[in-house]
């Protein structure tokens, strides 16, 4: 499946003004929304929320109007069409695969929603990118660091990457440099906090990471 030119849906403005997407992923959504608080706060505004968590698509619409007009919110851990079209009805604003699922991709470009499929070697990168991925998700890339996605870009220097799956917050800096077009952040990031750790030790790891971010920019 070849995306149509003009077809592929953008990535959010969220993403690319601070290049993070941080990773809701837990057993129980007790504190989810007091997370997400935090990690607004702190200035994140691209949060994805995943189907491990139980009755994710019920609560992703009660989070998404708790939270700012103006935060991105979307699914993740999406491997079917009917997650899919589930998690675009809910009202989700992105959708995050672990794979390559191309039912989902599907989906997500007949709905104009970003998809972030996930990829490790450069076949699925590109067959990713060719189905109408927005950005590839490079998973999980704590497999091969930096040094794998850099190897990636060589060949397919056109191809946005998002590294994602054990990326440490002190790591962000490098990822950028190897040619990350965003990072993903999950547990590195959150820690404890969503069973029910210190959320003001989170919020100063989010801003650390966006700093990171700000800093890397300047350099550029």
């Amino acid at each position: 499946m070849l995306t149509a030119p003009g077809s592929r849906p953008a990535p959010s403005r969220q993403l690319r003004e601070t290049a993070v997407m941080v990773i809701l992923r837990a057993a129980q959504a007790t504190h989810v929304e007091a997370v997400a608080h935090a990690l607004v706060d702190a200035g994140i505004t691209c949060l994805e929320l995943t189907l491990t968590i139980p009755h994710a698509v019920e609560l992703l619409p009660r989070l998404q109007a708790a939270l700012p007009s103006e935060v991105d919110l979307g699914m993740g851990t999406v491997t079917t069409a009917d997650q899919a079209r589930a998690a675009v009805q809910a009202g989700a604003k992105f959708l995050v695969c672990p794979t390559v699922s191309l039912d989902v991709l599907e989906v997500a470009t007949a709905s104009q929603v970003p998809c972030y499929p996930g990829a490790w070697t450069p076949t699925e990168v590109l067959t990713a990118w060719e189905a109408g991925a927005t950005a590839v998700k490079l998973f999980p890339a704590a497999s091969g660091g930096p040094a794998h996605l850099r190897r990636l870009r060589d060949p397919l220097p056109d191809i946005p990457l998002l590294p994602t799956g054990g990326v440490a917050v002190d790591q962000v800096d490098a990822y950028l440099a190897a040619g990350a077009f965003a990072v993903g952040l999950g547990s590195p990031l959150i820690g404890d906090a969503l069973t029910g750790g210190e959320l003001a030790a989170l919020a100063a790891r989010a801003r650390q990471v966006l700093s990171t971010v700000t800093a890397y920019r300047g350099r550029q």
